[in-house]
Order: structure tokens, then C-alpha cells, then sequence
């Protein structure tokens, strides 16, 4: 039997096969794991997961690695060779959860298709993520995170109007796609344990969970043809709400709602517009939007962030300046509400880490391990399961784990 790693969390005892690779499918992992589960992470012998490889590196491990496998476990399994397959299914056979991110039809492949597996395991909670979802005749199309945030209507949103589509800076659809997911994992345990329901499959695709946060986009097109483009900084239909030059950056303000506008404006000094009936409610402002936008940017533009952000916060207005990775290190917010964990890696350095979110109350997350090194616990799974030491030795040697 696979053992209660977590203690004390509020998903102690939860028992997670992770079969994805890259973002999604782990990311979801991580989150579960944050919160106490036991994450039993499947690699490829040899090459392991690809974003061990991903972006900036220490000690030839990716940084990025040590975040979105902490609180996870290593089983270095080739899932190529019917040997196995069968491993993972007898894993399967025990576990709660089973997340994977492949092309569809790769599990079918591996004769680990859903209605085998709740044959196996009638209990099992089996999310599967990937570009287009498991039907529909994009199907088998292969779909990475920037693709779906193009199909979803994200991309022709970003950037300047007329310029080329931009990303947002991090893989948001992989990351939309794995919340939608833990969503799913955590509706689906609570209709097993309180409804006495049946195991099940979450069917994400990366394209809607994208979609599935794009606001008023399709019902404005449905009643008013109209088609929403890129718009910078700001948001359109809402005003004022954008980004203004100071003499030392940029910062952000968010005068929509109606009295907070008419602080805004008074603090300013363009009491004219506070007091302007015209001005009172959004659709009045937005009408007016480059007028109001100018007024701002010309007060801003005189002005550093920090007495822009002072005199504002003095007026409750809400507005911010544009963080750097520096900035979010070395604010006290951040620092105050445990956003900032120190964690030491397995080859023995230590690094700032994000912390949890969200944040419980009587069952918060915690991280009580550090990222695995490829098959650092493919023993002990492996002798969880019943193996003997003379089974794993013969794997090993077929090259079936490491």
C-alpha cells in the first residue's frame, strides 16, 4: 500500500499519480501538494521531465523545477514498454487522483483508456488537460499554452492597438488550464466522498479555460457585433482605468467606481470633472475617456511613482506601480504575508520560492519537501506497491526505471 506522506494537511491521505509533463498537468500537481497530498511524479528514465531543462539553470537544474515540484515525488517509469504500463496501472489501482497533459489518445495507446482504468479503480478521479480537449474535431491537433490563449481570445487582446498580438509574459493558458483542473480534481473527491459518487473524468482543455475568463468578449459580440481589440493598457468600456508616465516609471491607477473617481479628480486638482455631472457614472466616463486620461497622465507626468502613489493612497484611490521581481522581493507586504519562503534544493543551495495560495485558515499548505531529483523515489515506490528488491533490480536493468 502507498503511504500518507502528509501530515496535518487538508489533503492529507490524498493520492496523486501525476503523468503530465512541462506545465499544466504539474502545476495543478504542485498545487495539490502544497496542500498535503502525495504526489507520485512519473518521468522518463534518463531525460525526466523537459522543464528540468527550462529557462535559467543552477547546478544543471532549472530554477523554475524547484518550485513546481516541490512536495513531489520521483519515479523514473518509461511508460513506452508494456512493463511499464503495467506499473503504472497497479499505481493507478491504489491512488485517488490521476493527472496527465498528453496528446489524446496516448493513454488509450497504453491500453490505459478511462473506462479501463475505473474498471481498475472505480473511485479515481482522472483529469486530463490538453490543447483542445478529449473530442471536437480539433481533437488530435497538437495545442501548446500560447496556443490556446490565441484560440481562448486572449492574444488578440494583448499588446497595442494595431501592433503584432503580444504574450502576457508567463504561460497563463498552461496555468489556467491546471486551476480549472484543481478545480475539477476538488469537485469531483467532494461528489465521491459526500454524494457517495463514483470516480470520474475532467476533461480540460487549455483553449477554455482560457476562454472561460474572457468576460463579456462573446456576449457583446452576440447583442452588439462588436468585435473587442487590443487596447494597451487600459480596459476598455471602464474608465479611467490605464497606466500613466511619471518622471521615474509608470503607474497604475483605477479610478472606476463613481466616488473613487471624484477623489481622484479632486486630488489632482481638476475639481471641474469631480464635480461634472456628465462624469458621474461609468458610462459617462467613458465617453470622455481621452479627456480623462489626459487630465491624469499630465498631473502623473509632473510627478514621481512614489509622490504619485503617496497622494493617491492619501485620497483612496487605488493605484500601483509596475513590480519587478526585485520589488516583489523586497516589499513588506509580500514578506508579511509569507509570499516569500526560503527553500534549500536538493544539490544543497538555497532560493526565495512564492509561497501558497490560497491561504487556509485551520489547514494551510506547506512545503515539506524540496524538488526530487529524477527517480529519487523509485525504490520506494516501487516497494510500496509490493516489489521485491530483485523485481526492481531486474527494471532497473532493462532500463524500465532508474
Amino acid at each position: 500500500m502507498l503511504p500518507n506522506l502528509a501530515q496535518g494537511s487538508v489533503l492529507q491521505g490524498l493520492r496523486v499519480v501525476e503523468m503530465g509533463q512541462l506545465i499544466a498537468g504539474p502545476f495543478c500537481g504542485k498545487t495539490l501538494g502544497d496542500f498535503g497530498a502525495d504526489i507520485i511524479k512519473i518521468e522518463p528514465p534518463e531525460t525526466g521531465d523537459p522543464l528540468r531543462n527550462w529557462r535559467m539553470m543552477k547546478d544543471g537544474t532549472s530554477v523554475w523545477w524547484q518550485v513546481q515540484s516541490r512536495n513531489k515525488r520521483s519515479l523514473a517509469l518509461d511508460l513506452r514498454e508494456p512493463e511499464g504500463q503495467a506499473i503504472a496501472r497497479q499505481l493507478i489501482a491504489e491512488a485517488d487522483v490521476l493527472i496527465e497533459n498528453f496528446r489524446p489518445g496516448t493513454l488509450e495507446g497504453w491500453d490505459m483508456a478511462p473506462e479501463q482504468l475505473l474498471q481498475l479503480n472505480p473511485k479515481l478521479v482522472m483529469l486530463r488537460i490538453s490543447g483542445y480537449g478529449q473530442s471536437g474535431p480539433y481533437r488530435d491537433l497538437p495545442g501548446f499554452g500560447v496556443i490556446g490563449e490565441s484560440m481562448g481570445g486572449l492574444r488578440q487582446l494583448t499588446g497595442e492597438p494595431g501592433r503584432v498580438p503580444v504574450r502576457c509574459g508567463v504561460s497563463i493558458g498552461d496555468t489556467l488550464a491546471a486551476l480549472h483542473g484543481t478545480i475539477g480534481v476538488l469537485l469531483a473527491l467532494y461528489h465521491h466522498k459526500v454524494n457517495g459518487g463514483p470516480g470520474q473524468v475532467i476533461d480540460v482543455a487549455l483553449s477554455e479555460a482560457v476562454f472561460n475568463c474572457m468576460e463579456s468578449l462573446v456576449p457583446e459580440y452576440s447583442v452588439f457585433g462588436a468585435v473587442r481589440e487590443a487596447a494597451g493598457s487600459a480596459l476598455p468600456g471602464i474608465a479611467p482605468s490605464n497606466a500613466y508616465p511619471c518622471t521615474d516609471g509608470w503607474v497604475l491607477v483605477a479610478g472606476n467606481g463613481d466616488s473613487i473617481f471624484k477623489r481622484l479628480m479632486q486630488a489632482i486638482e481638476r475639481d471641474d470633472l469631480a464635480q461634472d455631472p456628465a462624469l458621474g457614472n461609468n458610462s459617462g466616463r467613458v465617453a470622455r475617456v481621452a479627456e480623462i486620461d489626459a487630465a491624469i497622465g499630465q498631473w502623473t507626468a509632473a510627478r514621481s511613482v512614489a509622490d504619485v502613489l503617496q497622494t493617491l493612497s492619501a485620497a483612496r484611490v487605488p493605484a500601483g506601480k509596475v513590480y519587478t521581481a526585485k520589488d516583489i522581493v523586497e516589499d513588506p507586504h509580500y514578506q508579511a504575508r509569507g509570499m516569500l519562503l526560503e527553500q534549500t534544493t536538493r544539490d544543497g543551495y538555497t532560493l526565495t520560492v512564492p509561497g501558497i495560495v490560497p491561504k487556509l485558515s485551520a489547514t494551510p499548505g506547506s512545503i515539506r519537501s524540496s524538488a526530487p531529483h529524477l527517480g529519487d523515489d523509485t525504490e520506494q515506490v516501487l516497494r510500496d506497491i509490493g516489489l521485491s528488491e530483485e523485481q526492481v533490480a531486474a527494471l532497473k536493468a532493462k532500463g524500465i526505471v532508474q
